[in-house]
């Protein structure tokens, strides 16, 4: 049914991953260079932005906004699959694989951005970063209480 708790734990998943892709993921405001410069991370790029708050240099990482829109996607699809929990706990698993690829992929981009600049810290994470792991946390939800409903259809059929 529809109206179960992981419908709703899985269109927080939904909600997660937009928000994912409409925030900042990460800020560097010191750099090592002394200069002033600013680096600044999105799901669709990365851009340096100087201290008169023009924009030097950017590049595309498109890769993230995909990865993130997948995993959103995914999340959707697993909404609608409540008459096959084995289906929807599958779908559930993959989609935990591709958000933790893209907290790999987000980290692995911010910690080469640091060591390219020098950076002597480390930057900070905004809102759209963590938002991938509350919705990491939301689709774990979704799986524990898609396989206690699982545990219990067998139970009553067991029962019969």
């Amino acid at each position: 049914m529809i109206q179960r708790i992981q419908t709703i734990f899985l269109f927080l998943v939904v909600v997660a991953m937009g928000i994912t892709i409409g925030t900042p993921l990460w800020e560097q405001l010191a750099t090592g260079s002394g200069n002033g410069d600013s680096w600044n991370l999105t799901a669709f790029m990365m851009s340096n932005v100087d201290a008169s708050g023009e924009v030097t240099q950017t590049s595309s990482k498109w890769y993230i906004a995909a990865l993130a829109a997948f995993a959103g996607l995914l999340a959707l699809i697993s909404i609608f699959q409540y008459k096959n929990r084995g289906r929807q706990m599958m779908l559930n698993m993959i989609n935990s694989l591709i958000m933790v690829g893209l907290v790999a992929t987000v980290f692995l981009t911010t910690n080469g951005i640091n060591q390219a600049i020098k950076a002597e810290e480390a930057g900070s994470y905004q809102i759209g970063f963590w938002s991938i792991l509350a919705a990491m946390v939301c689709n774990m939800l979704a799986n524990r209480f898609i396989r206690k409903d699982e545990a219990l259809v067998r139970s009553v059929d067991r029962i019969r």
